[in-house]
């Protein structure tokens, strides 16, 4: 990339990181009612990612070979323990991913 090139690109994501975070607060003031979409969206769509985000991890794994997916699976129920713990997201995600990590090298 040239320099000019390089400069556009960092300006683009400024640009669509200030974009992002205050966007909300000028189309949706502070005692302004939120639009129903939205607050539906809201509660929504955390679930559907980390779905979408089990699904995408689990695509490739074949169970009938090797360790039979036992990793993936013993690291879902990690997760799932853990947030049930916990009940925050930033504890399942370290331990999902250090019980998947430790599996995969004994197994």
């Amino acid at each position: 990339m040239t320099i000019v090139q390089q400069i556009i690109t960092i300006a683009v994501a400024v640009a669509a990181t200030v974009l992002t975070r205050f966007l909300p607060y000028v189309l949706f003031p502070e005692g302004k009612k939120i639009p129903d979409f939205f607050l539906y969206l809201g509660k929504v769509l955390a679930p559907a990612v980390f779905g979408l985000l089990v699904v995408y991890c689990l695509k490739n794994v074949d169970f009938a070979a090797g360790s039979h997916g036992l990793p993936e699976l013993l690291s879902i129920l990690a997760v799932i323990l853990l947030y049930l713990w916990k009940k925050n997201m930033f504890v399942p995600i370290v331990g999902g991913t250090v019980c998947y990590m430790v599996l995969i090298r004994l197994m």
